[in-house]
């Protein structure tokens, strides 16, 4: 058992940067569905949809294209994540907020919905190779992150931070449970209540490195009794 703080990331749109990804699923739904003008919606303002794959899509429904032909465009933008046809940047800060929690105790975990394609070339991609103690593929958020803090609440961790870019599926089921949330990017969700949120994760580390400052010295003091 073990009463140090966890820190969840999301992947795409929070730990991984940039249109790359979203517009290597765009041209392989236009090249497997047969369609056009879907790299073209991602530049269309869609404050109803999540994000820019829930962009993609909607337009590609609207076209005719089938799920079946999404998913297999989905894993094909996959296989070149992190390559010059899908290019991927880190936020500034970021390899420095993971070895500071790692140093300090924290478990530092990566989370995504994505499958476990290319995920490890990627954090290599982007300089946070070792970065993190656990990386989950499909989970299944928002289910499989209550999934995963039930597990992190049998090991005995109570105290977590979520960093994602959507509310609903990263930090919802975090929040509802008590633990601190941080929303990065521009879709808007009106029911979001973060307890940090700004455009970009830079913006946030003063607040995210006082929040492991804490957590963790919390976490020593406990394990001193």
């Amino acid at each position: 058992m073990t009463n140090r703080p966890a820190v969840i990331f999301d992947f795409d749109g929070t730990v991984a940067l940039g249109d790359g990804p979203l517009r290597a699923y765009a041209r392989a739904v236009e090249e497997l569905g047969g369609v056009t003008g879907i790299e073209q919606a991602l530049a269309v303002p869609s404050p109803d949809l999540l994000d820019g794959y829930d962009v993609i899509r909607a337009a590609a429904e609207d076209r005719g294209v089938t799920a079946d032909v999404l998913t297999a465009a989905y894993l094909a933008s996959r296989a070149v994540l992190g390559t010059p046809e899908a290019t991927i940047t880190a936020p500034a800060g970021l390899a420095e907020f993971l070895r500071a929690a790692g140093e300090a105790g924290a478990l530092r975990i990566l989370a995504t919905n994505a499958p476990d394609v290319r995920i490890a070339e990627a954090l290599d991609a982007l300089g946070i190779a070792g970065g993190f103690d656990r990386v989950v593929t499909s989970v299944g958020k928002p289910a499989g992150l209550e999934a995963l803090l039930d597990d992190l609440a049998t090991e005995g961790v109570t105290d977590v931070l979520s960093i994602g870019d959507i509310w609903r599926n990263d930090l919802a089921p975090v929040h509802r449970r008590g633990g601190r949330t941080a929303l990065v990017g521009e879709f808007a969700d009106e029911s979001a209540t973060p307890d940090h949120r700004a455009p970009t994760l830079p913006e946030l580390w003063e607040d995210l490195h006082s929040w492991l400052s804490t957590s963790t010295s919390h976490s020593s003091a406990t394990s001193a009794l």
